[in-house]
């Protein structure tokens, strides 16, 4: 049989990030596992967390193969299961549903960057396990009456083509001149996963607020939490012009716990982590938003969330939470 081949240096990047993701992932089932007051939400969490330990060891023997320094990731350093609930009322499974929805556009990009057949087969597996456990999450909460469908809508009962420029109008962001027409359902689909997604980002970051260490990194939580809001009020008026519901969610607040059950690093990775998903989704709903006052909103959403990001990313290097992901060579030191 003939010898793998080396891998390459994109492969190296996306084992590395999927290891840092599903060793914090597995951290923060460990707790909500421990607290779990609901059997079916508890056995959603404690199947993933076995498969998901079956990949992290995966990802382990390819890079001691490879003679490759494995990542710190996240530990049991990172993880208090012994300390009060920090959130109630179904906000673990929502919460999962979440990290999973981040799962299946990593693993979609990471499975383009990978050539070899060993690893192209963990990226297919783990895209398995993300769809079924997302599936099963969405169901669960549904049962339960904790999430809410998007609207409907009553069906076309003719194809139209665009006639006018004017449908690409809207109101200027910044001028409030022009004209409006109603929302289209690829337009509403992407507002209402916005909101959607803010909601449970919001709880969460409210939640990290309460409890986090550090005093600067608990400010910049409460700064998160600020522009989660901003976020969903700005969403949510543009569905109630159109006399569109928005989305609420019925369960899943912070208690009033302030000890926290997972590290200021864990926590600032985790917001980091949703802060890249929140720019994907938001430069997504650009693309495919046609009316220019929605593109327009959503670019300064992304210019946003980014700036808040890069402020997270300077408190954890300057705090020494900030794993380095593996580097190229540097040629010019070589050469001297």
């Amino acid at each position: 049989m003939p010898e793998k081949p080396t891998i390459t240096s994109s492969e190296l990047g996306v084992l590395w990030l999927t290891y840092q993701e599903k060793t914090m992932i597995m951290r923060m089932l460990e707790y909500f596992i421990e607290k779990a007051d609901d059997d079916k939400a508890e056995k959603i969490m404690t199947d993933l967390y076995g498969k998901l330990d079956k990949y992290v060891e995966k990802i382990t023997e390819v890079l001691k193969s490879e003679g490759a320094a494995i990542p710190v990731g996240y530990t049991s350093k990172d993880v208090n299961k012994d300390v009060p609930k920090l959130y109630d009322n179904g906000f673990d499974i929502m919460f999962v549903r979440l990290l999973k929805e981040i799962s299946m556009g990593l693993h979609t990009l990471n499975i383009n960057m990978a050539y070899r057949e060993d690893i192209v087969g963990i990226f297919k597996d783990l895209t398995a396990i993300t769809q079924e456990t997302y599936n099963t999450c969405t169901q669960y909460l549904i049962d339960k009456g904790m999430i809410a469908r998007s609207p409907y809508t009553s069906m076309p009962d003719s194809i139209e083509f665009v006639k006018d420029k004017s449908y690409l109008g809207g109101l200027n962001p910044l001028t409030k001149i022009g004209k409006k027409r109603t929302l289209n359902t690829v337009e509403v689909a992407y507002v209402y996963h916005g909101i959607e997604t803010n909601v449970v980002g919001l709880q969460m970051i409210t939640g990290f607020a309460q409890c986090a260490n550090e005093q600067e990194v608990k400010k910049f939580f409460s700064k998160g939490a600020e522009l989660s809001k901003s976020i969903i009020k700005e969403m949510s008026e543009t569905f109630l012009e159109d006399g569109i519901q928005t989305p609420t969610a019925p369960g899943g607040h912070a208690t009033r716990s302030t000890v926290s059950p997972f590290s200021d690093k864990l926590m600032m990775y985790c917001t980091s982590l949703f802060c890249s998903f929140a720019m994907g989704g938001n430069s997504l709903g650009t693309a495919f938003s046609q009316r220019n006052d929605l593109a327009a909103k959503m670019t300064l959403f992304t210019k946003d969330t980014f700036e808040y990001a890069h402020e997270g990313a300077k408190i954890m290097i300057k705090n020494g939470w900030m794993e380095e992901p593996p580097q190229m060579a540097e040629r010019s030191k070589l050469e001297q």
